[in-house]
Order: structure tokens, then sequence, then C-alpha cells
């Protein structure tokens, strides 16, 4: 596990920078690596014994900052601007108050990947299992209304 190097994942959206509205889509996702997402694989080798283990994500849980969570099955879908106000197809978030009365104005959140591990030995009674591991990274997400004047 230590040579895998696995870490939380890379979030992409939402952006730190980013500015979003009460009631629009937000889509969710992250950027895929082998240290972020998986695929990872390693093995070690001594005495004519070989434990090999492969890692991949499984599932992500992100946890809003407004007391919603949402777990996604994938890295999610990265939005483009022909998508208007689409909701994701397979990540997204609504939030339905403003992030203004909040510590520094933001939601604070989680994203928390589960890390499905699958492990064989060869050279030494052929055993094979499997485990989880939890790796998570934070964000800051800034939440505004929009309001319309008649």
């Amino acid at each position: 596990m230590d040579r895998m190097l696995l870490i939380g994942p890379k979030i992409a959206s939402p952006r730190a920078a980013g500015k979003y509205t009460v009631g629009v889509p937000m889509w969710m996702w992250v950027e895929p690596s082998p240290t972020t997402f998986g695929p990872n694989s390693a093995s070690a080798s001594l005495a004519g014994v070989t434990v090999s283990a492969t890692a991949k994500v499984s599932s992500i849980r992100w946890a809003m900052g407004d007391g919603k969570s949402v777990t996604c099955q994938g890295a999610g879908t990265k939005y483009k601007a022909s998508y208007g106000m689409a909701k994701s197809p397979d990540c997204g978030h609504f939030y339905r108050t403003a992030s203004t009365d909040r510590a520094g104005g933001r939601f604070k959140g989680t994203a928390t990947a589960t890390w499905a591990v699958e492990w064989q030995v060869t050279g030494g009674g052929g055993e094979t299992g499997a485990f989880t591991e939890v790796r998570e990274s934070d964000f800051e997400v800034s939440v505004g209304e929009m309001r319309v004047l008649d």
C-alpha cells in the first residue's frame, strides 16, 4: 500500500475561485490519476513469495458543507458551457442557501474517496483478499443568491 502513494481526490469542481448560485445545478468532478483515483498497482517480493495489490476508487462521498452529502460512483462528468443549466448526469448538487453567513463566506466541504484494494499472493499459497482505504480532500465553495428585480 505504501508504494501506491494513494491520496485524496484531486478536485476539479467545485473550484475554489468559483462563484456558485443557490438553486443552480453544481457539477462535481475530480481529475483521475493513479494516486488520486486509480487504478494503481504495486507488488513486493521476498523469499519467492510475491504480494500484489491493485487499488481503485469505488466511490466518492462529498460532504457539501451545508449539511447535505452526495455519493458518486465515478469521477464525475466535466461541465461544458453547452450543457447550460442541466443537472450533472452522475455527480451533482443544488445548494438551497447562500454561504454568506458561513465563516469566510464559504461552505467548507470534504470529498472522501473509498479505495477498493484487491490483493493476491503468488508463490506462497495463492491467497487473495480485499479491503478498503479512505482518503480525503477538503474544498471550499462560495454560493450566492441571484435576485430578480421587477
